[in-house]
């Protein structure tokens, strides 16, 4: 039983404790992963009982390289299409599904479907600990399943602290939000399961038919990371609103806290809200404060928490993904 979590950049101290089979909490330019030695099913199994995430959500094996995947992936059946977006995006926030070896990657990891998703991280300390290791590490988000997503070190400790023995500390993350999942349609076409980091109109500026998931697609089992109803939730109430203000909700000012893009709300005090992107409204601003932001309004024990929808594009959809599924539980 773990009692104490230590803080640190010792890279070849996490690695010790990957091959041992421990847990350790990793810095990527998204979010921090609780990380685990990819290919161990008693590694796999403690990630899920450390996290309470059920067994049929999907996890994300990351590589140092491209051409690490050979071993993991059946390169014969891999689209063209996704050998072009790994090359304009990868080392970077992008997540492919990708149809696995199944002899070498564990029904666990994938839910036992048929693609594995993978993806190749671009932070430093990330990529100086993949470069020490002989098998790919899989790490979903370092939270327990269903919370906020953490973005800070400070989030992984008051989360996990006790639970695992070591956070691999790399600062602030420097995207916010997870990254983009994408798989591929019958015509080997890109679809967007996961919107994040890397807009649609990015994948389409590399591929031109990338799409996001049809009605129909959504509607089956998840295939992939984050597709839950429900999720990057704070334990205060969320209502959305807006975006602006024409659409307000009525709120009771004494118990209410607020996040908003631009303006703070008339009416609370400056203390209960956070603004994401201060008269400028730079999405890129927003997503690098989102969860550390949700993180600081659900500590101050309010009885609800009232957060302005984004604009809908680029970004933009992937801020308001995770806003709607934080506001799901509610």
């Amino acid at each position: 039983m773990i009692t104490n979590t230590t803080l640190g950049t010792d890279v070849a101290h996490a690695a010790a404790l990957l091959r041992a089979g421990e847990l350790v909490a990793v810095p990527t330019e998204t979010v921090y992963g609780l990380a685990g030695h990819g290919l161990r099913e008693d590694s796999l199994r403690r990630i899920f009982a450390v996290k309470g995430r059920p067994l049929t959500n999907p996890l994300i094996l990351h590589f140092a390289s491209v051409a690490q995947l050979a071993a993991y992936v059946r390169m014969d059946a891999v689209p063209a299409a996704a050998h072009q977006l790994l090359d304009a995006f990868s080392p970077g926030p992008l997540t492919l599904l990708l149809p696995r070896e199944p002899a070498v990657v564990p029904d666990l990891v994938t839910a036992g479907l048929p693609d594995v998703a993978v993806r190749i991280p671009a932070h430093a300390l990330i990529q100086e600990l993949l470069q020490q290791l002989d098998f790919p590490l899989a790490a979903p988000s370092a939270n327990p399943f269903g919370y906020i997503s953490p973005t800070r070190p400070a989030h992984v400790l008051g989360q996990l602290g006790g639970r695992i023995p070591y956070v691999l500390d790399g600062g602030p993350c420097q995207a916010g939000i997870e990254s983009t999942v994408v798989g591929f349609g019958p015509e080997g076409e890109p679809v967007v399961y996961r919107a994040g980091v890397i807009s649609l109109e990015m994948l389409q500026a590399v591929v031109p038919a990338a799409r996001l998931r049809s009605a129909p697609e959504k509607a089956r089992p998840a295939a992939s990371p984050g597709l839950l109803p429900y999720h990057y939730s704070p334990h205060t109430p969320l209502q959305l609103f807006g975006p602006g203000q024409a659409t307000l909700p009525p709120f009771d000012a004494a118990t209410t806290g607020a996040l908003t893009l631009r303006e703070p709300l008339p009416g609370l005090p400056a203390d209960r809200q956070v603004v994401l992107s201060p008269g400028r409204g730079d999405l890129t601003e927003a997503a690098h404060e989102l969860y550390a932001a949700l993180h600081h309004l659900d500590s101050l024990g309010l009885g609800q928490l009232l957060a302005e929808r984004l604009p809908d594009t680029r970004l933009g959809l992937a801020l308001n993904e995770r806003l709607e599924k934080a506001a799901a539980r509610t």
